[in-house]
Protein backbone atom coordinates (compact mmCIF):
# COMPACT_ATOMS: atom_id res chain seq x y z
CA UNK A 1 0.00 0.00 0.00
CA UNK A 2 1.20 3.20 -0.89
CA UNK A 3 1.55 5.95 1.96
CA UNK A 4 -1.48 8.11 2.39
CA UNK A 5 -1.54 12.11 0.78
CA UNK A 6 -2.45 14.19 3.44
CA UNK A 7 -3.97 17.73 2.45
CA UNK A 8 -4.68 20.06 5.05
CA UNK A 9 -6.15 23.30 4.48
CA UNK A 10 -7.20 26.48 6.68
CA UNK A 11 -10.65 26.97 5.03
CA UNK A 12 -13.13 24.63 3.36
CA UNK A 13 -12.90 26.94 0.35
CA UNK A 14 -9.29 26.01 -0.27
CA UNK A 15 -9.63 22.40 0.33
CA UNK A 16 -12.78 22.91 -2.02
CA UNK A 17 -10.31 24.01 -5.02
CA UNK A 18 -7.56 21.41 -4.18
CA UNK A 19 -10.35 18.46 -4.50
CA UNK A 20 -11.68 19.83 -7.83
CA UNK A 21 -8.11 20.23 -8.89
CA UNK A 22 -7.30 16.74 -8.61
CA UNK A 23 -10.80 15.41 -9.80
CA UNK A 24 -10.21 17.18 -13.02
CA UNK A 25 -6.73 15.97 -13.25
CA UNK A 26 -7.67 12.56 -13.03
CA UNK A 27 -10.72 13.17 -14.92
CA UNK A 28 -8.34 13.84 -17.85
CA UNK A 29 -6.11 11.29 -17.07
CA UNK A 30 -8.98 8.52 -16.73
CA UNK A 31 -10.82 9.99 -20.36
CA UNK A 32 -7.18 10.06 -22.51
CA UNK A 33 -6.86 6.42 -21.14
CA UNK A 34 -10.65 4.67 -21.38
CA UNK A 35 -12.30 7.53 -22.17
CA UNK A 36 -14.52 7.77 -19.52
CA UNK A 37 -14.30 8.70 -15.90
CA UNK A 38 -15.90 6.24 -13.50
CA UNK A 39 -16.86 7.87 -10.01
CA UNK A 40 -18.05 6.42 -6.68
CA UNK A 41 -19.39 9.55 -4.53
CA UNK A 42 -20.65 9.63 -1.07
CA UNK A 43 -23.05 11.68 0.77
CA UNK A 44 -22.92 13.53 4.28
CA UNK A 45 -20.74 17.37 3.95
CA UNK A 46 -18.73 15.76 0.95
CA UNK A 47 -21.39 16.50 -2.19
CA UNK A 48 -21.50 20.46 -1.07
CA UNK A 49 -17.55 20.68 -0.39
CA UNK A 50 -17.32 18.47 -3.72
CA UNK A 51 -19.14 20.78 -5.96
CA UNK A 52 -18.55 24.14 -4.31
CA UNK A 53 -15.96 24.43 -6.88
CA UNK A 54 -15.98 21.88 -9.03
CA UNK A 55 -19.24 22.47 -10.94
CA UNK A 56 -18.16 26.20 -11.99
CA UNK A 57 -14.77 24.81 -13.67
CA UNK A 58 -14.42 24.84 -17.54
CA UNK A 59 -13.71 22.26 -20.11
CA UNK A 60 -14.91 18.97 -18.18
CA UNK A 61 -16.50 16.31 -20.51
CA UNK A 62 -19.02 15.66 -18.68
CA UNK A 63 -20.73 13.42 -20.47
CA UNK A 64 -17.95 11.05 -20.10
CA UNK A 65 -18.45 10.78 -16.26
CA UNK A 66 -20.08 7.84 -14.77
CA UNK A 67 -21.25 8.31 -11.46
CA UNK A 68 -22.17 5.71 -8.66
CA UNK A 69 -22.94 5.98 -4.92
CA UNK A 70 -20.80 4.15 -2.42
CA UNK A 71 -23.31 3.62 -0.49
CA UNK A 72 -27.33 4.49 -0.17
CA UNK A 73 -30.06 4.54 2.00
CA UNK A 74 -32.91 2.48 1.28
CA UNK A 75 -35.49 5.80 0.81
CA UNK A 76 -37.68 7.18 -2.09
CA UNK A 77 -34.53 9.20 -4.33
CA UNK A 78 -36.83 12.19 -3.81
CA UNK A 79 -36.14 11.71 -0.04
CA UNK A 80 -34.51 14.08 2.16
CA UNK A 81 -32.44 10.89 3.61
CA UNK A 82 -31.30 9.85 -0.09
CA UNK A 83 -27.64 10.19 -1.28
CA UNK A 84 -28.77 10.69 -4.80
CA UNK A 85 -30.84 13.62 -3.92
CA UNK A 86 -28.62 15.21 -1.88
CA UNK A 87 -25.84 14.89 -4.59
CA UNK A 88 -28.30 16.21 -7.03
CA UNK A 89 -29.02 19.36 -5.17
CA UNK A 90 -25.77 19.81 -4.77
CA UNK A 91 -24.24 18.36 -7.52
CA UNK A 92 -26.01 17.04 -10.53
CA UNK A 93 -28.28 20.00 -11.24
CA UNK A 94 -25.35 22.06 -11.73
CA UNK A 95 -23.22 20.26 -13.99
CA UNK A 96 -24.27 18.30 -17.20
CA UNK A 97 -23.55 14.35 -16.75
CA UNK A 98 -26.17 12.60 -18.87
CA UNK A 99 -28.83 11.34 -16.52
CA UNK A 100 -28.43 7.12 -17.67
CA UNK A 101 -24.78 7.69 -16.46
CA UNK A 102 -25.74 8.78 -12.84
CA UNK A 103 -26.39 4.75 -11.95
CA UNK A 104 -29.11 5.01 -8.71
CA UNK A 105 -31.02 2.26 -6.74
CA UNK A 106 -33.92 1.48 -8.12
CA UNK A 107 -36.78 2.97 -7.06
CA UNK A 108 -39.69 0.54 -8.25
CA UNK A 109 -38.36 -2.10 -5.59
CA UNK A 110 -38.31 0.24 -2.61
CA UNK A 111 -42.01 -0.13 -1.71
CA UNK A 112 -41.40 -3.67 -1.14
CA UNK A 113 -39.00 -2.89 1.79
CA UNK A 114 -40.73 0.21 3.55
CA UNK A 115 -42.59 -1.81 5.70
CA UNK A 116 -39.66 -4.26 6.61
CA UNK A 117 -39.98 -3.19 10.32
CA UNK A 118 -43.17 -5.49 10.46
CA UNK A 119 -41.14 -8.61 8.73
CA UNK A 120 -39.05 -11.32 9.41
CA UNK A 121 -35.38 -11.43 8.88
CA UNK A 122 -35.58 -13.48 5.93
CA UNK A 123 -37.77 -12.00 3.91
CA UNK A 124 -36.61 -8.22 4.23
CA UNK A 125 -33.19 -9.65 3.49
CA UNK A 126 -34.66 -11.73 0.49
CA UNK A 127 -36.11 -8.56 -0.84
CA UNK A 128 -33.08 -6.46 -0.61
CA UNK A 129 -31.23 -9.13 -2.23
CA UNK A 130 -33.81 -7.86 -5.40
CA UNK A 131 -32.06 -4.34 -5.05
CA UNK A 132 -28.70 -5.69 -4.95
CA UNK A 133 -29.19 -7.27 -7.42
CA UNK A 134 -29.98 -5.17 -9.79
CA UNK A 135 -27.26 -2.52 -8.93
CA UNK A 136 -24.19 -5.16 -9.20
CA UNK A 137 -25.68 -5.39 -12.96
CA UNK A 138 -25.48 -1.60 -13.12
CA UNK A 139 -21.76 -2.02 -11.83
CA UNK A 140 -21.07 -4.81 -14.43
CA UNK A 141 -23.04 -3.05 -17.36
CA UNK A 142 -20.00 -0.40 -16.93
CA UNK A 143 -17.40 -2.70 -15.36
CA UNK A 144 -17.70 -5.64 -18.27
CA UNK A 145 -19.19 -8.72 -17.30
CA UNK A 146 -19.26 -10.66 -14.06
CA UNK A 147 -16.96 -13.15 -15.09
CA UNK A 148 -14.16 -10.84 -16.69
CA UNK A 149 -13.78 -8.61 -13.45
CA UNK A 150 -13.39 -10.01 -9.48
CA UNK A 151 -13.98 -6.08 -8.41
CA UNK A 152 -14.92 -2.89 -10.26
CA UNK A 153 -12.14 -0.86 -10.46
CA UNK A 154 -13.29 2.86 -10.43
CA UNK A 155 -11.12 5.69 -11.73
CA UNK A 156 -11.67 7.84 -8.30
CA UNK A 157 -13.86 7.14 -4.80
CA UNK A 158 -14.86 10.42 -3.07
CA UNK A 159 -15.40 8.59 0.92
CA UNK A 160 -16.38 10.78 3.93
CA UNK A 161 -15.64 9.56 7.50
CA UNK A 162 -18.00 9.19 10.20
CA UNK A 163 -16.83 10.19 13.99
CA UNK A 164 -16.98 6.79 14.59
CA UNK A 165 -14.65 6.06 11.80
CA UNK A 166 -17.11 4.14 9.61
CA UNK A 167 -17.08 5.03 6.04
CA UNK A 168 -20.07 4.49 3.35
CA UNK A 169 -22.61 1.99 5.34
CA UNK A 170 -19.25 0.16 6.66
CA UNK A 171 -19.66 0.57 10.85
CA UNK A 172 -17.23 -0.86 13.44
CA UNK A 173 -17.09 -4.08 14.83
CA UNK A 174 -20.18 -4.77 11.77
CA UNK A 175 -19.87 -8.28 9.83
CA UNK A 176 -19.59 -6.43 6.43
CA UNK A 177 -16.13 -5.51 7.41
CA UNK A 178 -15.39 -9.39 6.29
CA UNK A 179 -16.98 -9.72 3.13
CA UNK A 180 -14.90 -10.43 0.68
CA UNK A 181 -16.20 -12.07 -2.72
CA UNK A 182 -19.46 -9.41 -3.17
CA UNK A 183 -19.89 -6.18 -4.92
CA UNK A 184 -22.18 -4.57 -2.68
CA UNK A 185 -24.10 -5.47 0.20
CA UNK A 186 -27.10 -5.22 2.86
CA UNK A 187 -27.31 -3.42 6.37
CA UNK A 188 -30.39 -3.93 7.68
CA UNK A 189 -28.83 -2.29 11.56
CA UNK A 190 -26.99 0.32 10.46
CA UNK A 191 -26.50 2.44 13.80
CA UNK A 192 -26.93 5.66 12.52
CA UNK A 193 -30.48 6.13 11.17
CA UNK A 194 -32.07 4.99 8.75
CA UNK A 195 -30.77 1.78 9.37
CA UNK A 196 -31.43 -0.30 5.98
CA UNK A 197 -28.79 0.59 3.90
CA UNK A 198 -26.80 -0.62 0.82
CA UNK A 199 -22.91 -0.34 0.70
CA UNK A 200 -19.93 -0.82 -1.16
CA UNK A 201 -17.92 -3.80 0.16
CA UNK A 202 -14.45 -3.30 1.09
CA UNK A 203 -12.51 -5.13 -1.50
CA UNK A 204 -14.44 -2.51 -4.09
CA UNK A 205 -13.12 0.35 -2.19
CA UNK A 206 -10.08 -0.96 -2.02
CA UNK A 207 -9.88 -1.87 -5.95
CA UNK A 208 -10.13 1.86 -6.78
CA UNK A 209 -7.22 4.04 -8.87
CA UNK A 210 -7.85 6.55 -6.29
CA UNK A 211 -9.57 7.45 -2.93
CA UNK A 212 -10.10 10.23 -1.60
CA UNK A 213 -11.37 10.99 1.94
CA UNK A 214 -12.74 14.41 3.40
CA UNK A 215 -13.20 15.16 6.39
CA UNK A 216 -13.95 18.67 7.95
CA UNK A 217 -14.57 20.40 11.37
CA UNK A 218 -13.07 19.71 15.16
CA UNK A 219 -15.37 16.71 15.72
CA UNK A 220 -13.46 14.60 13.51
CA UNK A 221 -10.02 15.55 15.62
CA UNK A 222 -9.62 11.94 17.41
CA UNK A 223 -11.12 9.87 15.00
CA UNK A 224 -8.82 10.82 12.17
CA UNK A 225 -5.93 10.41 15.06
CA UNK A 226 -6.67 6.60 15.54
CA UNK A 227 -7.37 6.29 11.80
CA UNK A 228 -4.20 8.13 10.36
CA UNK A 229 -2.10 7.73 13.10
CA UNK A 230 -2.42 4.45 14.08
CA UNK A 231 -1.35 1.71 12.02
CA UNK A 232 -3.39 -1.04 14.17
CA UNK A 233 -6.68 1.19 13.90
CA UNK A 234 -9.39 -1.92 12.73
CA UNK A 235 -11.74 1.35 12.15
CA UNK A 236 -13.22 0.93 8.96
CA UNK A 237 -11.58 3.89 7.36
CA UNK A 238 -8.46 2.81 8.76
CA UNK A 239 -9.46 -0.86 6.89
CA UNK A 240 -9.30 1.74 3.31
CA UNK A 241 -5.95 0.17 1.96
CA UNK A 242 -5.84 0.71 -1.88
CA UNK A 243 -4.57 -2.35 -3.45
CA UNK A 244 -2.46 -0.08 -6.10
CA UNK A 245 -3.77 2.78 -6.03
CA UNK A 246 -3.48 6.18 -4.06
CA UNK A 247 -5.08 7.35 -1.30
CA UNK A 248 -5.49 11.14 -0.43
CA UNK A 249 -6.74 12.85 2.55
CA UNK A 250 -8.64 16.34 2.17
CA UNK A 251 -8.97 17.71 5.75
CA UNK A 252 -9.68 21.23 7.19
CA UNK A 253 -7.34 22.66 10.00
CA UNK A 254 -9.46 21.96 12.22
CA UNK A 255 -10.15 17.89 12.11
CA UNK A 256 -6.07 18.07 11.14
CA UNK A 257 -5.53 19.51 14.76
CA UNK A 258 -4.14 16.60 16.43
CA UNK A 259 -2.35 14.78 13.80
CA UNK A 260 1.47 14.74 13.42
CA UNK A 261 2.24 15.52 10.07
CA UNK A 262 5.54 16.27 8.18
CA UNK A 263 5.67 19.29 6.60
Amino acid sequence: MNAPIIHTFPKTQELSTSLADLVVKLCKEAIEMRDRFTVGISGGSLPKLLAADLKTRQGIEWDKWEVFFCDERLVPLDHEDSNYFLCKKEFFDHVSIPEEQIYTINSSLLPQLEDAASKDKETEEEEAANLIDDYREKLISVFATVNSVKFPVFDLLLLGVGPDGHTCSLFPNHPLLNENVEWVAYIGDSPKPPPRRITFTLPVINHAHNIAFVATGEGKQDVLKEIIGNSESKLPSALVQPVTGKLYWFLDDAAATKLTLSK
